[in-house]
């Protein structure tokens, strides 16, 4: 069974191969994950089989414990290239997410204000005026769209808002005017018996349909690079998340693979 579990409200840092030296923040449970995918890729394992039993970071734990790391930090002569919420789920789902924003954003002016804030999110939560006004506020937004095809969306991240569809999900991410960065995980195989892959040409074009309504500052292209709970996952090979790359910035498209 797959996991790695962040068991520290923060963690790291760790050097990311999209983001630099990140210094990780986990608003969710230490114990298991909290989240409205459910991807079948995931490094944190199935919902199912890694069930929050605590209850997530208060707001002041969270403020403690970056103030405390962001000392220790310059005390050794480290600064991060980013603050970055990720960790075991979706860091929007904390009901204190936009006051955490306010005090890590006050933090990080205060301790390494050469450090961007970052939050990785699935994009689920962005029908919430308190969630999207609190991701206005950092640097960097990076946010999932893996696929636009409605069937493969709910094969591959298993939203958990049932009604949510890839098409209110690109509707939601309109409102950030083009100040976000698109992530897209490419992948196949198969789950329960069904073909799994979001490389076809007819779905990347309709993919990259979407982005081009979205304009995002960046688009990241990437494939598994840790053990699927999930075995019947198969990595992309370079050379297609090259072309794919390759395709989109001849749209217009600032894409990257990252392999």
């Amino acid at each position: 069974m797959s996991t790695i579990l962040f068991d520290q409200i923060v963690y790291g840092p760790v050097q990311s191969r999209r983001l630099g030296i990140s210094l990780g923040i986990n608003l969710s449970p230490a114990d298991g994950k909290r989240c409205t995918f459910d991807c079948i890729y995931c490094q944190c394992g199935l919902n199912a089989e890694r069930k929050a039993h605590r209850r997530p970071p208060t707001r002041e734990a969270v403020r403690r414990a970056l103030s405390c790391k962001l000392s220790q930090l310059k005390a050794q002569g480290i600064v991060p290239d980013r603050i970055t919420f990720s960790g075991n789920g979706e860091p929007t789902m904390h009901a204190s997410f936009a006051a955490i924003i306010d005090d890590t954003l006050a933090l990080r002016d205060a301790g390494c204000p050469s450090a961007k804030v970052a939050v990785l999110s699935n994009s689920t939560l962005l029908h919430k005026a308190e969630v999207v006004g609190a991701l206005c506020k950092v640097d960097e937004n990076l946010m999932k769209l893996d696929t636009v095809n409605e069937a493969l969306f709910r094969l591959i991240d298993q939203p958990a808002p049932h009604d949510l569809t890839a098409r209110k999900v690109v509707e939601n991410l309109l409102q950030f005017d083009g100040r976000l960065t698109i992530q897209t995980m490419f992948l196949k195989g198969e789950y329960k018996g069904t073909p799994i892959d979001n490389t076809r040409d007819e779905d990347v074009g309709l993919w990259m349909e979407a982005l081009k309504k979205i304009r995002p500052q960046n688009v990241m292209i990437y494939t598994i690079d840790r053990e699927t709970p999930v075995k019947t996952l198969q990595k992309i090979q370079p050379e297609t998340l090259a072309e794919i790359a390759r395709k989109a910035r001849n749209e217009g498209l600032p894409a990257t693979a990252s392999t």
